[in-house]
């Protein structure tokens, strides 16, 4: 049996996988979702100090001393499951991004927008230093789910968006999955081979699987999501 840590995208917590948690546990998986640092119920420990670097070190609290680690992000946990993956590859089996990908080293989650897009998140940080939890209407969640998560949702640090990942130029080609669910696959493959910011994919390291549903697969599609990890 494998050992996975789940790592939730922006606003969410380990409360975020609790049905993906259920069915892989039914598998008899050591399951270990995450709660990063200033969200859900460490919602008190949010700073402008929180980025990147502070929820990869959460990622490698949880992990300890375990290997065999199945690392899964969804999301904006893409940028603090990188840097765990490039920082201990000898103790994962793989890492699974889920509606997400690793970015090009020195680059920001931020950046990977547009520009219009960038500045309306900054209007809406202001003065402070955490992104607003969205209305979530557009996610392809049914009432019930939608109020779920606005009830459980927490406000983002912002430097996790902000705080680019300095990675290094050899990295050993540890397995890696890609779970679609927003952008189909074939946009994906057509992207590797004229996107810079996805080369990275272009790895014989790199499967890729398709799941049709919104960007929260593990709200949508639990059943279907845990099958895949």
């Amino acid at each position: 049996m494998a050992t996975y840590v789940l790592v939730p995208g922006f606003w969410l917590g380990a409360w975020a996988w609790d049905a993906v948690a259920a069915e892989l546990r039914g598998q008899g998986h050591e399951v270990l979702p995450v709660t990063l640092t200033g969200l859900a119920e460490r919602a008190s420990e949010a700073s402008p100090e929180v980025g990147v670097d502070t929820h990869a070190q959460d990622i490698l609290d949880v992990i300890g001393d375990r290997s065999g680690v199945v690392l899964v992000g969804h999301s904006g946990a893409s940028l603090p499951v990188t840097a765990v993956a490039d920082r201990i590859p000898e103790r994962l089996a793989r890492v699974v991004y889920v509606d997400t990908a690793p970015l090009p080293s020195g680059m920001a989650q931020i950046d990977f927008q547009e520009p219009e897009e960038q500045a309306a998140v900054r209007a809406a940080v202001g003065d402070g230093f955490t992104i607003p939890v969205p209305d979530f209407a557009d996610a392809g969640f049914t009432g019930e789910q939608r109020a779920h998560v606005l009830a459980h949702a927490t406000p983002e640090p912002f430097g996790a968006a902000t705080q680019p990942l300095v990675r290094p130029e050899e990295r050993p080609a540890l397995p890696k999955t890609m779970i679609c669910c927003t952008i189909p696959l074939a946009a994906v493959r057509s992207m590797i081979g004229t996107a810079p910011v996805f080369a990275e994919l272009a790895g014989p390291e790199w499967t890729f699987l398709e799941l049709p549903t919104g960007h929260w697969p593990m709200i949508t599609e639990p059943a279907r999501l845990a099958a895949m990890c």
